[in-house]
């Protein structure tokens, strides 16, 4: 099998131990329905996702570039079943192989990059890149910002993060609220600077 460049997101969920045992199910339940969603984002062939221990998970994809874009989908997922729900994402590029959908059973630079990350994430930081540079300095901001969205802005968030996802008034309609109320939603969640900052990086990868 030939190795090929992956994005590795490896994450645990924040204070797990004071989830109760079907509230940190429903939390992995739904980091793994947003990581099945990244499944189906243009430019994406080769897809896993598996759960790591009680708490922990990891998804990786080629399509590098969408890699921080990933991170803040799977983030709002959570976000918006309430204000304290989390995860950690420690975030690496590189060459591995991938037997089938199971990262478990996965090697490479950017399996092993993105485990240690996340075993050395201080405290306090929920989001970070193994890449150093521009990219650790991109996801440091967006996880700064990240942390303090609502479940509201979260749920805005969730609609226009995937790629192609439509104009504002599919996803108010889906939300079954108002265009106006997106867009404030959006906009108090840093929305247009964040599709920014991801449109530059991924243009430029």
């Amino acid at each position: 099998m030939l190795a090929r460049m992956f994005v590795v997101l490896t994450g645990d969920i924040v204070e797990s131990s004071d989830l109760e045992v079907e509230a940190l199910e429903a939390t992995l339940e739904a980091v793994a329905l947003a990581s099945r969603d990244v499944r189906a984002w243009p430019g994406v062939s080769q897809w896993g996702f598996a759960r790591r221990g009680g708490d922990a998970w990891q998804l990786a994809f080629d399509a590098p570039a969408l890699g921080l874009r990933a991170a803040l989908y799977i983030t709002a997922c959570l976000r918006r079943l309430g204000k304290t729900r989390a995860t950690r994402i420690a975030l690496a590029v590189g060459p591995g192989q991938m037997p089938g959908k199971d990262p478990n059973t996965a090697h490479g630079a950017g399996f092993t990059a993105s485990g240690r990350l996340l075993e050395k994430l201080p405290s306090g930081r929920y989001l970070d890149d193994a890449g150093g540079g521009a990219s650790a300095a991109a996801a440091r901001l967006a996880d700064h910002i990240a942390q303090g969205w609502t479940p509201a802005q979260a749920r805005a968030m969730a609609e226009q993060l995937p790629p192609g996802s439509g104009p504002r008034s599919e996803a108010a309609a889906r939300l079954g609220i108002t265009r106006q109320a997106v867009d404030q939603a959006l906009w108090a969640a840093g929305y247009p600077a964040i599709e920014a900052a991801l449109e530059a990086l991924e243009e430029g990868k």
